[in-house]
């Protein structure tokens, strides 16, 4: 993990979410799928690592990476932002 915007959190290497993760291409790659469809803002962007949705982070206003993964089951994203190397679990809350 090159940058986690800051925090100093390690990995977990464990986490059995990890299986769930496939090679991924962007399905919008111009910002949150949500957002543009309703014209929303958004803080940073996400990666859903299993069927490439890209969603809105905690820190935006309709927070749709989140709900993706719990409606979805797709529990573990990376960042979409230049620069930021890391993963993240929604179900363990964990860097992964």
């Amino acid at each position: 993990m090159s940058s986690t915007g800051g925090l100093a959190s390690k990995p977990v290497l464990n986490d059995p979410h990890l299986g769930m993760i496939r090679p991924v291409s962007p399905r919008t790659p111009a910002g949150c799928e949500e957002c543009l469809q309703v014209g929303s803002p958004w803080v940073h962007l996400r990666l859903c690592l299993t069927c490439g949705h890209v969603g809105c982070c905690d820190s935006s206003p309709l927070r749709h990476v989140r709900s993706h993964a719990y409606a979805i089951g797709h529990p573990i994203v990376a960042s979409f932002e230049p620069g930021e190397d890391w993963r993240w679990c929604y179900v363990d809350e964990t860097y992964v």
